[in-house]
């Protein structure tokens, strides 16, 4: 008996590592008829440092993340994927997509991108995708370039 995903998890951030990972999770969404949460986490660690100076930063932040994400509907919908819900949320994107996000959604799968956009915080405290893959209580899938 094979295995089927009905409930997918995509961090996006805007980097290629993303971009990829979403382009892989229109295949197995297609095969596996599955839905697609396409998911973005506005990280609010960001804000402490900024805020004072520009309280806009989130309003633009999330204006941002929803282009981002209706631009990645656009393209699911294109190929046939009828089932695709928008999910933007404020946090760490290191903890809410595999605590938060994915079990709320019911996911069995989360894909993620190997590298996203801060070098910086990665060499210093790890990786998006690594915390997803030692949080998550379903399959991750790690997308490499």
């Amino acid at each position: 008996m094979e295995f089927e995903y009905k409930v997918i998890v995509v961090a996006l951030d805007g980097s290629k590592a993303s971009e990829l990972a979403f382009d892989k999770a229109l295949d197995i969404a297609k095969r596996n008829n599955a839905k697609l949460i396409l998911s973005h986490v506005i990280d609010t660690r960001t804000f402490a440092t900024v805020e004072a100076y520009d309280r806009t930063l989130a309003l633009r932040s999330e204006r941002h993340a929803e282009e981002l994400l209706r631009h990645y509907q656009q393209k699911a919908q294109s190929v046939g994927i009828t089932e695709v819900e928008l999910n933007i949320e404020y946090g760490s994107p290191k903890i809410k997509i595999a605590k938060d996000i994915a079990p709320n959604h019911g996911a069995d799968l989360i894909i993620c991108g190997a590298t996203g956009l801060n070098a910086v915080e990665r060499f210093l405290i790890g990786s998006v995708s690594e915390s997803i893959t030692r949080y998550a209580s379903c399959d991750v899938l790690v997308v490499r370039g």
